[in-house]
């Protein structure tokens, strides 16, 4: 451990287990939300394993949660194919199911231990990973320190850095030296998130664009699909996904606004669905109808507002228009991925907060798939524009497949950078016996 790292880690190691504290641009929790622990597997958060340690060379995937998950996917069947074994954690239960969907027997998954000493140094001692590769902005002081303790390399991929958690982190410069000086190699998402790592003290960054680009399409029950597109027949359509607080209620204003011209149902996707009964008690007192597919209800002619109330099923909403609003962009911060409809062959609309997303909304701007909307009236005539101009929409689909298509690489490029830590474990693996491999 580095005198500087000496200097800072004992604050690091006490801040890392205070529940909602922000420490330079991160706030250092439980890294679960309330309601979305397995209990069964509890012990998992304090480092005790549920399942054995294959013999041989073992990489350590961390991904946060759903959209983190989906995007390492490809990576980690790529380290699979060399013979690698593969542990994932993640925090969420969902992020949980949807590892165990994608990648079956192909990864061992765990819960990601509680970024405590004692917890991150029983899972260290117990699954010895060769490498740690972390996925975008997760950097837990406890746990970075102890990795570097060990000197296992730790690998920042698909890196992101907002601007608030940049401005923190700025504020605390010896600090963030003496947790970034811990990455063996940070893989940045864009040319922007790359020199306020290198700012921070991060050696070597380098640049691979967005591995999100790179994943495929998310899935859809075919059945589910043709039911529902039935039961909406000739009617327009159009979603609002990944909604936060307050952009149910626009959605719900431009619907009411556009339903005598374009009798539109509208499909609203929130991103917590834990706060679906709120929603549609809202949608209801507004004196719109509500169908949810939690309950499968039928989609019936009079039903305004189809509300999208699962997690994993983002390919099945989609799939049922071609414009889509993308959330957490008009009221609240940050922004979320606008990869995924414009994959799907949606048209883009969002509001002006999207500063986790921003090379990806400025690429698909600059193609003209995406249109920034100021506020609530603003949104209203970009879907009714949208809706009644079939070239108009079909143009901005085009161009979004034709950009989504232009961004990929950045599997590509992060393999590239992972080979002088993955090349050595290869060779290694492929030197066990067959059956010692499997064990």
């Amino acid at each position: 451990m580095s005198s500087r790292m000496a200097r800072f880690g004992l604050n690091a190691y006490r801040l890392a287990g205070t529940v909602a504290s922000p420490v330079v641009g991160l706030y250092i929790t439980y890294r679960t939300a309330k309601g979305k622990e397995d209990r069964a597997r509890r012990l998992e958060r304090f480092g005790y394993p549920s399942a054995n340690r294959p013999q041989g060379p073992l990489v350590w995937f961390h991904a946060a949660s759903v959209g983190e998950t989906n995007a390492v996917i490809p990576l980690i069947r790529e380290i699979r194919r060399r013979d690698i074994h593969v542990i994932l954690t993640t925090g969420t239960i969902t992020s949980a199911k949807l590892a165990a969907e994608r990648l079956g027997q192909e990864a061992i998954h765990q819960y990601v231990p509680l970024d405590l000493k004692p917890s991150v140094s029983r899972f260290l001692d117990y699954w010895q990973p060769d490498c740690a590769i972390i996925a975008e902005s997760e950097i837990w002081p406890a746990t970075v320190l102890e990795l570097g303790r060990r000197r296992i390399p730790q690998i920042l991929i698909n890196a992101r850095m907002s601007d608030r958690s940049f401005a923190r982190w700025r504020r605390r410069p010896a600090i963030a030296e003496a947790l970034f000086e811990n990455l063996a190699l940070v893989i940045a998402q864009s040319d922007v998130d790359a020199e306020r790592f290198r700012d921070l003290g991060a050696v070597p960054v380098i640049t691979s664009g967005n591995l999100k680009v790179d994943t495929d399409a998310p899935p859809y029950d075919s059945a589910v699909f043709a039911r529902y597109k039935k039961q909406i027949g000739e009617r327009k359509t159009w979603a609002a996904i990944s909604t936060f607080d307050g952009e149910e209620n626009a959605a719900a204003i431009v619907h009411r606004a556009l339903r005598e011209r374009d009798h539109q149902l509208t499909i609203i996707v929130p991103r917590h669905p834990e706060r679906s009964d709120e929603i549609e008690a809202a949608l209801v007192k507004q004196g719109l109808k509500v169908a949810r597919r939690t309950r499968d209800d039928v989609l019936s002619a009079d039903v305004d507002i189809f509300l999208g109330d699962t997690i994993g099923e983002m390919g099945l909403y989609l799939r049922l228009t071609e414009i889509a609003f993308v959330g957490r962009s008009l009221f609240a911060e940050g922004g979320q991925n606008p990869l995924e409809p414009a994959m799907l062959g949606c048209a883009i609309l969002s509001g002006g907060h999207v500063q986790n997303f921003r090379d990806a909304y400025q690429k698909l701007a600059r193609s003209g798939s995406a249109r920034m909307v100021r506020d609530t009236e603003m949104l209203a005539k970009g879907v009714h524009y949208l809706l009644i101009n079939d070239d108009a929409r079909r143009n901005m689909i085009e161009a979004g497949i034709t950009a989504v298509h232009e961004m990929r690489g950045a599997l590509t490029a992060t393999v590239k950078g992972l080979e002088p830590y993955i090349n050595p474990l290869t060779v290694k693996a492929r030197l066990l016996p067959k059956a010692v491999a499997q064990v």
